[in-house]
């Protein structure tokens, strides 16, 4: 199976923020979108889909352990990864799992041909390791709840 079929089967949308955007803004972000990584893109129009970098909640906290409040106002440019590191459509799940193990991130980046269509997660790959353990072995019945 490949990295295509989880982008398939999950919502095309990309969560993403502006290099300019402060760290303040991208956490509301993260927090109305439930998601825990924000997609860094350039500002510059002719940029298009391009991939500045990643800003996860971990970049957060360990900046908020060193910074404390005053990281806030900060651009997200200060405070992401840079090259983060990323997998292509065709890339095999095996292929991005490691990836993601390896390198301790839970937010893999989806680019073809440079240019950014998707992210995976470690949620998405869980999503799916669910189904397939259902469609095996289907859940017993919920035991019937009886008032009195």
């Amino acid at each position: 199976m490949r990295v295509e079929h989880i982008l398939r089967t999950k919502e095309s949308r990309v969560v993403a923020v502006r290099t300019t955007a402060t760290v303040a803004e991208a956490i509301q972000l993260m927090k109305a979108e439930n998601v825990s990584a924000l997609l860094v893109k350039e500002v510059c129009r002719t940029e298009g889909n391009t991939l500045a970098g990643v800003l996860s909640e971990r970049d957060i906290v360990h900046a908020l352990l060193e910074r404390g409040s005053s990281l806030l106002p900060m651009p997200v440019s200060q405070l992401m990864t840079r090259a983060p590191i990323t997998c292509a459509p065709s890339d095999s799940l095996h292929h991005a799992l490691h990836l993601m193990d390896r390198h301790h991130i839970r937010h893999l980046p989806v680019l073809d041909d440079g240019h950014l269509v998707g992210v995976v997660s470690a949620r998405d790959f869980t999503k799916l390791q669910l189904q397939e353990l259902s469609a095996a072995e289907p859940l017993p019945a919920s035991p019937t709840l009886h008032l009195h």
